[in-house]
């Protein structure tokens, strides 16, 4: 099936007149693009659709918090196009384009015309892979890898599987949410996957369904197809605000993933972006919906961490009681910090480690956090230091 995408709002029959004419200034700033596939899966007579909510913008989008940059991806970017934060794994930003744009989207800043993160030339990125050897995952991001031509994308397989160290290559995409006719549509595609796969290079494709009505007959087809040519199917996706913030839809969605081959991997705290507030939960609210989807699943539903992908490292939030908040750092930059408890007061507001104040933790945690108040000296009146996330300003000290 033919898609057509739709990148102005004027084209967007769902949308009146005045809500056209009152959003435009927020998709200038915001790029939006969208396409006739996914439309058609919206409910218009809802303003409140989770799926609407999720490609349509927002006027609040428009509120001056947050970083565009809020994981400072640039500091682990060696290369243009590539970036290397933990020691075994390294992405390559292959394109600027996805085939839709999600609102909360943490890499907008690719979006915009003054972006210089993705490249269309991976020679830089391959050759610092080839240059470090620790390195045996490589994801494809951007962007949407999938978006590409399958020649263009054979091509970007062809260099990295060659690399010898390389054993795993990871395809970051909401194509199969967004336009499953992608996979279903091309026989070239699986049949490139199939090929890899069976030479020893094993194809992961980290999906993004936020919502259990992504999963339409073509998108389980889709899956289907992909998990037959021998691509191991897995789903991450951050907890948003109008989307999935209630555990039904997320206990519907681990389920369905599950039936389908594609268990969730990830559920992610919203990352502080420019753009982003009208998304944002709290990282206790998300804790508990994340909790309570899981009671209602069975065992190989519930296999996904709840974490948060700091600039220091991908911290998962495991725990939550009347006065505190545990984590651990999951993936670290520094050796020293994987494994490493961090302990928090709990602050129902806060919806980033810059936020909360820390009681006990690595030295990377101290540093990034609102507030420190060392464990033995802790006093219980003190309150987390309070400042407002404006544009421009950092996620956590330099």
């Amino acid at each position: 099936m033919k898609v057509r995408y739709i990148t102005h709002l004027s084209k967007l029959d769902g949308l009146s007149a005045a809500e056209r004419r009152r959003l435009e200034p927020v998709a200038e700033r915001y790029v939006f693009r969208l396409n006739d596939y996914y439309e058609r899966l919206i409910d218009w007579d809802d303003p409140d659709d989770p799926l609407r909510r999720l490609v349509v913008p927002l006027e609040s989008e428009l509120n001056d918090w947050g970083d565009l940059d809020a994981s400072r991806e640039a500091a682990y970017t060696p290369v243009r196009g590539c970036q290397h934060k933990y020691t075994d794994t390294a992405l390559l930003l292959v394109n600027e384009v996805c085939g839709a744009y999600c609102r909360y989207c943490f890499r907008k800043r690719l979006f915009m015309n003054d972006n210089a993160d993705a490249s269309i030339d991976h020679s830089a990125g391959l050759a610092y892979i080839q240059e470090h050897e620790e390195i045996t995952n490589v994801l494809l991001t951007g962007g949407d890898p999938l978006i590409l031509s399958t020649r263009r994308l054979d091509t970007i397989l062809n260099d990295v599987s060659a690399v010898p160290h390389v054993r795993i290559i990871r395809i970051g995409s909401k194509m199969l949410a967004f336009n499953p006719h992608r996979v279903l549509d091309d026989p070239e595609l699986p049949k490139m996957v199939a090929d890899y796969c069976e030479s020893g290079t094993q194809i992961y494709i980290m999906n993004h369904f936020d919502h259990p009505r992504e999963l339409t007959a073509e998108a389980r087809e889709a899956i289907r197809v992909m998990r037959e040519a021998g691509a191991m199917m897995v789903n991450q996706c951050p907890v948003v605000r109008g989307v999935n913030d209630n555990p039904t839809a997320f206990a519907s969605l681990f389920r369905e993933l599950s039936f389908v081959g594609c268990p969730q991997y990830y559920v992610f705290q919203g990352r502080p972006t420019a753009g982003n507030e009208p998304y944002e939960v709290p990282i206790v609210e998300g804790f508990q919906i994340f909790t309570e989807a899981n009671r209602r699943v069975s065992g190989l539903a519930k296999r996904a961490r709840f974490a948060m992908s700091h600039r220091t490292g991908k911290i998962e939030i495991f725990g939550v009681d009347d006065r505190h908040i545990y984590m651990k750092y999951h993936r670290s930059h520094l050796e020293e910090d994987y494994g490493r408890m961090v302990v928090a007061r709990r602050d129902d507001d806060a919806f980033w480690l810059d936020q909360l104040t820390v009681l006990s933790g690595p030295d990377s945690a101290i540093e990034s956090a609102g507030d420190y108040a060392p464990w033995e000296d802790r006093d219980d009146d003190l309150r987390p230091r309070r400042e407002r996330w404006g544009r421009g300003r950092g996620t956590g000290r330099e």
